[in-house]
């Protein structure tokens, strides 16, 4: 069999020009390179650079990350809000990135190589729930005073939020057209709207593992969130006939569910957080607020692995 080259993916959900105009060239180093600065330093930090920069901020852009913070209020816990909501933002795209890669091994019958990266987008789950952490201290005094200036904004017009949620599996063509309107992010949109999601690959994979996947399951409007069938549950409770280290289907269906678990304990923690500073309060993007979250936080994804649980054991 041969091995696998694992090339790294960089998935594209807006105009790629925007961001490479933002990278500063500072150029590379290697082992000798560093030895032999280290001759120079006698060990100690660099602290003189030419030009009006330093490679660390040039490499990061960290000089626009630290700009983007704008208060609009004089409400001491808006700076807060919009931190936890940038780094939330960062890392949707770190999830993505991640299953963009998972999905492409999946495609590729390497579920060695899928497997491989199901630990870290793990702790990136847990990081982006802790993110609650911090956003759960606002109080309903601290929130009201910049509320009126989010306008019409909320969360739900987050695009890396919605290719996150596509990639798993749960489409909504209306939620996309939030996005319908901005020539930079809308083709990747509607791209991943009408593209099979990393659920719909795997169950492809079973259907070449010999599992008997109707036709219907294989072929079907990729735009229409992902719904339970019978032949699919009745795959994975095969699978689950042998659960040994050396099943690597059974082990690709524990790590799903645990990161469809992580993303009900986000969706949950995010729902208790809102009922907690807002009550039953209208959201600002037309939302019934708290109404709408309960209706997130009851949809599961990878449905299936979740029904066979009542099977299981029985």
């Amino acid at each position: 069999m041969p091995k696998k080259t694992r090339k790294r993916v960089i998935p594209q959900v807006r105009d790629p020009a925007l961001e490479l105009s933002l990278v500063r060239n500072i150029g590379t180093s290697d082992n000798d390179s560093r030895n032999e600065m280290v001759k120079h330093t006698d060990g100690e930090p660099l602290v003189r650079f030419e030009g009006k920069s330093n490679p660390f901020i040039d490499y990061h852009r960290n000089d626009i990350l630290h700009s983007l913070q704008h208060m609009r209020s004089d409400g001491h816990d808006e700076m807060p809000f919009i931190i936890m909501t940038q780094i939330k933002e960062l890392i949707f795209k770190a999830l993505h990135y991640e299953l963009h890669n998972i999905q492409i091994r999946v495609k590729d019958d390497d579920l060695a190589g899928a497997v491989a990266l199901m630990p870290r987008l793990k702790r990136e789950f847990e990081f982006l729930i802790k993110t609650w952490d911090v956003l759960s201290t606002i109080t309903t005094h601290g929130f009201n005073e910049f509320r009126n200036h989010l306008g019409i904004s909320s969360g739900q017009q987050s695009y890396m939020y919605r290719h996150v949620e596509f990639i798993l599996g749960n489409k909504n063509e209306r939620l996309a057209l939030a996005h319908e309107n901005n020539p930079d992010v809308w083709p990747a949109m509607q791209k991943a709207l009408n593209s099979p999601s990393l659920y719909d690959d795997v169950i492809a994979l079973l259907s070449r593992r010999g599992f008997a996947i109707p036709k219907d399951c294989l072929e079907r409007d990729w735009k229409e969130a992902y719904k339970s069938h019978p032949a699919v549950e009745a795959a994975w409770l095969k699978v689950h006939e042998d659960p040994s280290p050396d099943n690597d289907l059974f082990a690709l269906s524990e790590h799903l569910i645990e990161l469809a678990d992580l993303f009900s304990q986000y969706r949950w923690r995010h729902f208790t957080s809102v009922e907690r500073i807002l009550g039953y309060k209208p959201g600002t993007g037309g939302s019934a607020g708290v109404g709408w979250l309960r209706h997130v936080v009851e949809h599961r994804f990878f449905p299936e692995l979740w029904a066979i649980r009542t099977t299981l054991g029985a």
